[in-house]
């Protein structure tokens, strides 16, 4: 049924080590006209005459700071890791080329419009300028930028949509067939950090200034995202976290508004059970009472061998809803999901210049910022929230968390819900509205939140989680907030799970004790639930929870039935707590008296924040320099997320992924921010801003965004255009 080619060939690239004369002309045209200001951490405030030139000086100013994280994001997005990292990656690269066809996008790019041109040519120009100018950078694959390369990565999110096909899976069934797909929900790393992110929008009423105020705090893997402040005499003025490569500010604000993205629990992809079968010229698909033919493509993918470069040949279908990714009992398994890169870079680069509340709704109606949710507050003293902004219409009669029938035409999308149709906040009485990657039902407080029944299943599937429950307790009913305590709100350090967990260990504790752990339950009863660096119950609850946790998932019998009933691992674990004994308290006590010599040992001890390379996977030592944490991974209701573990026999464990940038805004007539970033600026460990915000960072301060032409002149460090 399935078919691939395997050519054994080698690839030569031919690229000119030099521009064209017309090129370099180009280039040092508009670097002239381009003005690149490195405050006093390192952060590029980019100035050009057009909203070309600016994006053209900010994409140098990336290439300066970590060019290498660029090429690595289009890489992957262009389905070319494999020609980088070898054959272990073919199948990550085919997942992405089953949607980004090199001759579709250059279509695509044709189709623009001019505006849209004008950007991704000053885009490509950047980096090649960049790269022709530091001729010691050596590209690892890609030596010369297109512009039409821009619209294959047109989404700032950590894991774009397609992202979601299994690879596995899709190997197995485009593969050679041996790849274990009992790939099961629940089979995920027990005490993996959960993703997502944090956006509280303030509204004038519910702050001392009474002006809105916006927290701003990405959950990602440390230094996925740089600072950029990037200006021009056409009205860009955009400030915030740009994700390494695009030329939008992904998660920002500027002199007039302000937005913040959070991970969607929406359902907008979907898969379908197809009918297939063989016949003699082709591959069909069973649609209401007729069969259709699937589409086929070739699809080459070239990889690295110690040998030179191979490349294999796999033949893929797709029908009218998108590609075949995988077989599930006898059926084949196609996905329907968004694909519109002209409109989703458009929409991305695009809110940038939105400048009121109406102006980001007229954004929101291009519909391609699928996978977010959005937080945003403006100078008119405007909030609201924006759920997934892509959401199919469906017949709300199948069961949408599962695959559908595909054969029935009733199961294809019917449009997209518009806006009025889709879950949103605006203004709410209760003065603040918030999301923690949790459901959007309490987003404006117990009183004042949309309700789930008032809306189809498909619109969201995420549960409550503890930090949603910790954002109310630091929001509803709060008044006179300013920058500084909504900075104290968003670092609060109370781990609302031990709220839960706990009592019901003491409970066991009382039925069953254990003399040897009487000290173990006297320290954590004393403790405030607080975490911090000199906290030892900290340490100890955490253990604890771990073992909790996998004790929950190597119950098989527990976890199939969860699965069953259609559970996540974190529903599933809240649900296991029912089945807490103090073995896995005793089993805490042992491993922090092994791993640190007490079962008393603060959890700045154990937690700590190092960098100590510019490497894309961070080395970490134990006997190397480090710095404390007092933050804690999300899953205990931290709301500073800090995501950490051990690496290659390390006792302690480091931080990698989390809050990795965090910038709280007010807005009126002057825009005040203060903001901070994990580790620093650079990517280059000799670069004085490769670890300067570390400390600060560890201790949950942030430090002053220079956001006005007079405090960045103030607050100077260096003053140039590219190239020079």
């Amino acid at each position: 049924m399935k078919s691939f080619v395997v050519i054994i060939t080698c690839i030569f690239f031919s690229f000119s080590s030099l521009a064209s004369n017309s090129d370099l002309a180009r280039w040092q045209e508009q670097a002239i006209q381009v003005t690149i200001t490195r405050d006093t951490w390192g952060i590029p405030h980019v100035y050009g005459k057009t909203d070309a030139n600016a994006v053209f000086g900010m994409i140098y100013a990336q290439a300066e700071d970590d060019f290498h994280r660029i090429e690595l994001n289009y890489l992957n997005a262009m389905g070319r890791l494999a020609e980088l990292e070898g054959e272990s990656e073919l199948y990550r690269d085919l997942r992405m080329k089953l949607y980004i066809d090199p001759a579709d996008i250059k279509q695509k790019y044709n189709e623009s419009p001019v505006y849209l041109q004008k950007l991704m040519n000053a885009w490509a120009d950047g980096l090649n300028y960049y790269l022709h100018t530091h001729p010691g950078v050596a590209p690892k694959v890609i030596k010369r930028f297109e512009p039409w390369m821009a619209l294959t990565f047109t989404e700032g999110s950590i894991g774009g949509d397609i992202e979601s096909i299994n690879i596995k899976r899709l190997e197995h069934f485009y593969g050679n067939g041996k790849t274990d797909t009992t790939v099961a929900q629940l089979t995920q790393d027990p005490n993996a950090e959960p993703q997502g992110s944090n956006g509280f929008a303030i509204a004038p009423q519910n702050t001392k200034n009474g002006k809105a105020l916006l927290l701003i705090n990405p959950h990602t893997s440390f230094y996925f995202r740089a600072e950029v402040h990037m200006r021009s005499d056409e009205g860009l003025n955009a400030y915030g976290a740009v994700t390494w490569g695009q030329f939008f500010i992904y998660q920002g604000f500027n002199e007039k508004a302000g937005w913040m993205h959070t991970s969607s629990g929406a359902d907008f992809i979907d898969e379908y059970l197809e009918t297939v079968e063989q016949r003699a010229d082709g591959h069909y698909y069973k649609y209401g009472d007729k069969w259709k033919k699937l589409r086929e493509r070739q699809i080459t993918l070239p990889y690295k061998t110690e040998m030179g470069q191979k490349s294999k040949t796999v033949t893929v279908y797709y029908n009218h809803r998108g590609p075949i990714v995988r077989e599930l009992d006898g059926k084949w398994i196609s996905v329907a999901l968004m694909q519109n890169p002209i409109d989703a870079l458009k929409q991305s680069y695009g809110r940038t210049k939105t400048k009121n509340y109406a102006d980001y709704q007229e954004n929101m109606q291009l519909h391609t910022n699928s996978s977010n949710n959005t937080l945003f507050a403006d100078a008119d003293g405007n909030i609201a929230y924006f759920h997934s902004n892509f959401i199919p219409r469906r017949d709300p009669s199948f069961n949408w968390k599962k695959p559908v029938d595909g054969s029935n035409p009733a199961t294809d999308w019917q449009g997209l819900h518009t806006l009025n149709e889709t879950v949103g906040g605006l203004n709410p009485k209760s003065g603040y509205l918030n999301n923690t990657n949790n459901w959007p039902w309490m987003m404006a407080g117990p009183k004042h939140s949309p309700k789930a029944s008032d809306y189809p299943t498909y619109m969201e599937n995420y549960p409550e989680n503890y930090r949603g429950i910790h954002a109310i307790k630091v929001l509803d009913g709060k008044k006179n907030f300013t920058i500084d305590s909504l900075i104290t709100a968003a670092y609060s350090s109370h781990l609302t799970a031990f709220d839960v967990l706990l009592p019901i260990l003491y409970k066991s504790y009382s039925a069953t004790p254990v003399a040897e752990l009487a000290e173990q339950i006297a320290l954590l009863k004393a403790w405030d639930h607080r975490s911090g660096v000199k906290s030892k119950a900290t340490s100890l609850a955490i253990f604890w929870g771990q073992e909790l946790r996998r004790k929950a998932a190597d119950n098989k019998t527990a976890r199939a039935d969860a699965s069953s009933r259609g559970l996540s691992f974190s529903q599933y674990v809240a649900e296991y707590k029912a089945q807490i004994g103090v073995a896995t308290l005793s089993e805490a006590k042992a491993k922090l008296i092994a791993d640190f010599g007490s079962a008393e040992t603060a959890w700045g001890e154990i937690n700590r924040f190092q960098r100590l390379t510019g490497d894309i996977k961070q080395p970490f030592d134990d006997d190397a320099p480090s710095i404390p944490v007092g933050f804690t991974s999300a899953r205990w209701g931290s709301l500073a997320a800090y995501g950490q573990r051990t690496f290659n026999g390390t006792k302690r464990i480091y931080g990698t992924r989390g809050n990795s940038f965090v910038a709280v805004v007010e807005f009126g007539d002057k825009v005040k921010a203060k903001a901070i970033t994990a580790g620093g600026q650079s990517g280059d460990p000799t670069n004085p801003h490769f670890n300067d915000q570390a400390a600060l960072y560890a201790a949950g301060k942030l430090r002053d965004v220079y956001f006005y032409q007079e405090d960045i002149e103030k607050n100077t460090e260096r003053k140039y255009h590219p190239g020079k």
